[in-house]
């Protein structure tokens, strides 16, 4: 598709350096993942690492767009789309600056439910780049986003429980919970945003007919 209609160098070079950009967010969600398992805040460090790196790829891909790779009319889309990711940096960031302020430790009840959403986050980013990659070959997009939407859901339904049990839980001072609530927010947030980048491959599938 993509791919074929616009086969040149600038052009091939965005596709690759988008791919690069949502690989490196998937090694952002790793790294966070991984720190949350061993409790380990300087683990947490490489989260804002890659997101400079994923800062870094995407003001390449802006610049090589609007030194005129693509047709005028898909440049806006996929810009969007660029956007849409990174902006799923910034709220991983956040969720591992807020977790560097939280106690020495949550419950484990707590913390479980934080490391599976963590994991899904992941799988949801390697499942993002799996569904980019359908825009230039015959597979499903359908299938993929509709899996990144599945993905999503069982965010929620661990979030909603997260928060009921949050609701029982004594905290010491305002602060203590106020970051422990903003962890929790930006954490089930990433997906969401995941989940919009994946509908907006749709509307670049149909941009590119």
């Amino acid at each position: 598709m993509l791919k074929n209609v616009f086969g040149g160098s600038t052009e091939q070079k965005v596709i690759d350096d988008i791919r690069k950009h949502i690989h490196t967010l998937s090694s952002a969600a790793d790294c966070f993942k991984k720190g949350l398992e061993e409790w380990d805040k300087d683990q947490m460090y490489c989260v804002s690492d890659l997101e400079r790196e994923g800062d870094s790829i995407r003001r390449e891909i802006i610049s090589t767009i609007y030194e005129g790779a693509f047709l005028p009319f898909l440049r806006t889309n996929i810009c969007r789309y660029v956007e849409i990711v990174d902006e799923a940096f910034d709220v991983l960031k956040d969720a591992a600056f807020e977790f560097n302020y939280l106690g020495p430790e949550l419950e484990e009840e707590i913390r479980e439910d934080c490391i599976r959403i963590a994991g899904i986050n992941k799988e949801m980013c390697e499942m993002l780049a799996i569904a980019f990659d359908t825009l230039f070959n015959k597979g499903d997009l359908r299938e993929k986003t509709l899996a990144i939407r599945i993905y999503e859901k069982k965010v929620d339904d661990i979030k909603f429980e997260l928060i009921s049990k949050l609701r029982k839980k004594e905290v010491k001072d305002f602060w203590e919970g106020r970051i422990l609530s903003d962890f929790i927010a930006y954490l089930t947030h990433i997906s969401d945003v995941i989940e919009d980048a994946s509908d907006y491959l749709h509307i670049m599938n149909l941009s590119m007919r």
